[in-house]
């Protein structure tokens, strides 16, 4: 999940000549979020800088997107649209082609009310006359009531004006997303951008198709921002940074561009995404586009590597890193390198820096009119750790085997105080989200009681294992020293399953903690999960009576089911025969390596409960349907719960 990779940060190398004098460029490739920067370059060029190297960073996803979504762009656009027959063009794509002069006229300052430059705009945008609507504003119908009301009155009431404009201008930009898609490149979207051709994909072939294809518009465009970027920064080494399978074809494009028209420059690729899937990487067509792959933490990585390019030491000296062997033993052949040396301490990488980002040019989007859900996608959020790894890392299903939870470091409350405080006085913004697997309660504690004495004055949220440390007091103090919001895996609401997951909660005690954050006036989200081996019909509608109750009892204001995928690097991937299931073979793997199929005897279609457990989540999230019968929500029959409808309630009256 996307939780499990926000830490993951790229390096780099080459087999080039001697470098004199290094400039590195650190780049997010598209796409990953368009609110705030996603925060590795953050972490790299901060500590590239504390070590007297000159480092600079682009976001290039950022780049595109305001590219595109601009009226030069929008024209360009309208070219491809007009060149579609009749019969091919989406509901989408026709809306836009009937509506073409308004989205041009509109598009400019659609974009600047999102970026915050000019919110006078949102009285024109909330009298539904000013933006063009296309198909995704269908879905306000939902919310007309009876009398023929504001369908959007129940959200924002009377004055919600400014974020009521904002969830009508997210529309009018997801309406021009489906455009792209359906009339220029069929991968595109705002976060998983061609996700298929790297995601657990064996071999190199379908992102090595893509690549060999002629460039369409978002490619040439991509090309042209990557080139710019280039002219300004001048670097000797790139750094692109992959956290996710969905900014991994557009990586391979920047570095394409690259080698084709500044071949000298030393291409690296690294990030969650390697970290999680490439780790036995043996393909040499990816060395086409990049001179060195690595992995984990890239602090270590980076030093060693830049000590290679200055001739400061040998390539079998360079750390968790793949290179192509030029003339070695195997030519042509994929080789990893991995001198062993200590990582750079926790408390000693430095402060991310977001300097050279365009931190006014972010666009606050508001998609899901819930107040907790809100806060991934509008506004721009320091990313900041409070530690490395995972206290807990038990959890059967994460992977526990990986640098990225398996090795845990933190650092005193003082260091991360002024590490906030820095960010603060450079950025001039005082929010912040932690981003930690799940931030260890005691190193909570001890900030909390820092920014306390400092009066910091900021607003943070973060990730948390729901454990019984946080009582009460606790969850007061977090609240008196900014926190605004908090997000814990429950996962399966379900104590059987919870202990197979070795959670090392119960369902009780997840309803009594989440409840103290609620009464501290802290927002609370639960990550749930369903199709966990073993899981069977009953326990999935018993679960969803545990979240409806903990809904109905104000214990969590947001959720989100995600379907369970067994990976290779976790518990259950590794010992199936400890949780009832086989796995399905995997065919011969020279990429991307992730999740593997399994079999369970169960035999439970849990795609089929997934539909329901979401439709039903979602209507909570928006106070519909707290009283109904869970069985209510599945169009097939399904047996009645088994949890008592006052479980929760009694829980929390057992609390003290």
């Amino acid at each position: 999940s996307w939780r499990h990779r926000l830490l993951s940060v790229s390096t780099m190398s080459a087999v080039t000549p001697t470098l004199p004098a290094l400039r590195v460029l650190s780049v997010i490739p598209p796409m990953t979020q368009l609110n705030t920067p996603y925060p590795s370059t953050a972490y790299l060029t901060g500590f590239l800088r504390s070590r007297g190297v000159d480092a600079a960073q682009e976001d290039l996803a950022l780049a595109l997107v305001l590219r595109l979504l601009s009226p030069e762009g929008l024209r360009t656009i309208a070219a491809k649209v007009d060149a579609l027959p009749p019969k091919k063009r989406s509901a989408a794509v026709q809306s836009f082609a009937e509506q073409q002069d308004r989205y041009l006229a509109t598009i400019g300052p659609a974009i600047a009310f999102l970026q915050g430059c000019d919110s006078t705009l949102a009285h024109r945008i909330v009298g539904r006359h000013y933006l063009p609507e296309g198909p995704r504003f269908e879905s306000l119908d939902v919310y007309v009531d009876d009398e023929g009301g504001d369908p959007l009155g129940w959200a924002f009431g009377a004055l919600g004006l400014h974020d009521r404009a904002k969830h009508l201008a997210t529309l009018y930009l997801n309406d021009l997303a489906d455009v792209l898609r359906d009339a220029v490149d069929p991968r595109f979207e705002f976060v998983r951008y061609a996700e298929s051709l790297a995601g657990s994909q064996p071999t190199f072939e379908p992102l090595a198709q893509a690549l060999a294809a002629p460039p369409n518009l978002v490619d040439e465009t991509l090309r042209d921002l990557t080139l710019a970027a280039i002219e300004r920064h001048a670097p000797t080494v790139l750094l692109l940074s992959v956290p996710f399978p969905g900014s991994a074809y557009a990586a391979f494009r920047i570095a394409q561009t690259i080698k084709a028209q500044h071949p000298h420059i030393v291409t690296v690729l690294g990030g969650g995404f390697v970290n999680t899937e490439l780790r036995e990487l043996t393909e040499p067509r990816v060395f086409d586009y990049f001179d060195y792959v690595t992995l984990d933490a890239g602090e270590r990585p980076l030093l060693a590597l830049l000590e290679h390019l200055q001739g400061q030491r040998g390539r079998q000296r360079l750390v968790r890193t793949f290179v192509r062997d030029a003339d070695g033993e195997k030519p042509g052949a994929v080789q990893y390198v991995n001198m062993m040396e200590a990582d750079i301490a926790f408390a000693e990488v430095g402060t991310p820096t977001w300097d050279g980002l365009p931190l006014d040019r972010y666009l606050s989007l508001l998609d899901m009119l819930n107040p907790m859900h809100r806060l991934w996608s509008d506004g721009r959020w320091n990313k900041l750790t409070v530690a490395h790894g995972c206290y807990w890392k038990k959890c059967t299903f994460c992977d526990v085997s990986l640098d990225y939870i398996g090795r845990y470091e933190g650092a005193s409350a003082t260091v991360l105080a002024d590490r906030i405080d820095t960010i603060v006085r450079e950025t001039g913004q005082t929010g912040f989200h932690f981003v930690d697997e799940a931030a260890p309660p005691k190193a909570l504690k001890a900030l909390a009681t820092e920014l306390i004495a400092r009066n910091a004055g900021i607003s943070w949220w973060g990730n948390i294992r729901f454990e019984k440390t946080f009582n009460p007091e606790l969850c007061n103090l977090l609240a008196d020293s900014g926190c605004i919001a908090i997000s814990g895996g429950l996962e399966v609401a379900s104590d059987r399953l919870l202990s197979l997951m070795k959670k090392g909660v119960s369902v009780d005690q997840v309803a009594r903690v989440t409840r103290a954050f609620t009464e501290a006036g802290i927002l609370v989200h639960a990550y749930l999960m369903y199709g966990f081996p073993t899981q069977t019909v009953q326990d999935t509608v018993d679960a969803l009576e545990y979240v409806r109750q903990l809904f109905a009892n104000g214990c969590i204001q947001s959720g989100f089911f995600h379907r369970f995928a067994c990976t290779v690097h976790s518990p259950v991937g590794q010992h199936p025969e400890e949780f009832g299931v086989t796995l399905q073979p995997l065919p011969p793997v020279s990429f991307a390596k992730n999740d593997i199929g399994f079999h369970d005897p169960t035999g439970v279609d849990h795609d089929a409960l997934g539909g329901a457990l979401k439709k039903a989540i979602y209507n909570y999230m928006h106070g519909i349907g707290l009283e109904e019968d869970v069985r209510s929500w599945f169009p097939f029959k399904v047996p009645k719960t088994t949890v008592a409808r006052n479980r929760i309630e009694r829980a929390l009256r057992e609390r003290g």
